[in-house]
């Protein structure tokens, strides 16, 4: 079974940006949809982007124009690009592979550790 293992989280200040890597131990190539979620303190853990093999994205609305998902096959890595943080971006993200089953999406791992990105005003 792919296990993923989340880095690149940290302490920015309000208006910066972060680079987010889920580094997968085998191939990629052929999983169909991975996804970036997010739980901050407090609250129940939500989607931030996803993205399909062959291109296809969806965000959440409130990261929308802020953060771009991206997949490398050949480095068995997908990345979460985020710009123009706010605090409330503050949270731990994961990332896990998602499986889509009657009409809906669902992650297939067991959460990882995760990577915590702090934003401050």
């Amino acid at each position: 079974q792919v296990q993923l293992v989340e880095s690149g989280g940290g302490l920015v200040q309000a208006g910066g940006s972060l680079r987010l890597s889920c580094a997968a131990s085998g191939s990629i190539f052929r999983i169909n949809a991975m996804g970036w979620y997010r739980q901050a303190p407090g609250k129940q853990r939500e989607l931030v982007a996803r993205i399909v093999n062959g291109g296809s994205t969806n965000y959440a609305d409130s990261v929308k124009g802020r953060f771009t998902i991206s997949r490398d096959n050949a480095k068995n890595t997908m990345y979460l690009q985020m710009n123009s943080l706010k605090p409330e971006d503050t949270a731990v993200y994961y990332c896990n592979i998602d499986s889509l089953y009657g009409g809906g999406w669902y992650s297939t791992l067991p959460w990882g550790q995760g990577t915590q990105v702090t934003v401050s005003s």
